[in-house]
């Protein structure tokens, strides 16, 4: 007859019984924590550049039934929104090496763009029309002054389109610059339209137009209006 398991104490047939844990590990790898630059409720965490000019507010953005150049702002809603142009929009936080995450939405003709470190732009622009032909850096989703778009990603205005940004600070050593800023890659819309574009110098227009080890997250908003949702910033290790 065989014996029962577990054992019942004093089973002639087991001599010596033990019972035995086991312990499972799980393990992770380390992730960096993602900071969600913009908590879809309010200004915090960020500064304009110009306070006492433009209008930055939080609600549901929409292109204008009746004039395509203009969005619509409603008081229910997560999106930040330039509503009235003139100031750009920084955010407290400083970061160097990087990924960015954000959505975007431009009504018709309307001009802004992403600074990362406040200093190089990657630029939001709508040139649509042009269907990618004759790409240059000043068009939409160009490293402004560096690079066009390699391909063509665009949705056009009106729509909400996204970028994902994988960057590289510039290095130094004490005050001596050893090594360029870099877009290790810009993903638009789900298509890589950046690889290693090594900028030597900042684009026009960043806050302070000097290189540093960090720096925070500009959206331009002194040219047209623009509105932002899903803005997340990673730092990489």
């Amino acid at each position: 007859m065989a014996s029962s398991f577990p054992p019942r104490p004093g089973d002639p047939t087991v001599s010596h019984y033990r019972p035995v844990t086991i312990v499972a590990t799980l393990l992770l790898p380390a992730l960096a924590l993602a900071d969600s630059a913009f908590d879809g409720r309010s200004l915090a965490g960020w500064k304009a550049k110009h306070p006492d000019k433009g209008k930055w507010v939080v609600g549901g953005a929409s292109i204008d039934p009746t004039d395509p150049k203009k969005l619509v702002v409603e008081s229910a809603g997560s999106d930040l929104i330039n509503a009235q142009p003139a100031s750009d929009l920084f955010t407290e936080a400083k970061y160097g090496d990087c990924t960015i995450e954000l959505e975007f939405m431009i009504p018709k003709g309307s001009n802004s763009g992403v600074y990362v470190m406040g200093e190089y732009e990657v630029q939001i622009y709508d040139t649509f029309a042009k269907k990618g032909k004759d790409p240059k850096p000043g068009d939409m989703a160009g490293i402004y002054t560096f690079a066009p778009p390699k391909v063509f990603a665009d949705k056009g205005p009106g729509v909400w389109q996204k970028f994902v940004i994988e960057f590289q600070a510039p290095k130094f050593e004490g005050t001596k610059k050893v090594s360029n800023a870099k877009f290790i890659k810009v993903t638009f819309n789900g298509e890589v339209i950046h690889e290693n574009v090594e900028c030597d110098k900042p684009t026009p227009s960043g806050i302070t137009g000097k290189e540093a080890p960090e720096g925070p997250l500009m959206l331009q908003g002194d040219h047209g209006q623009v509105a932002f949702r899903n803005i997340k910033v990673t730092p990489r290790k």
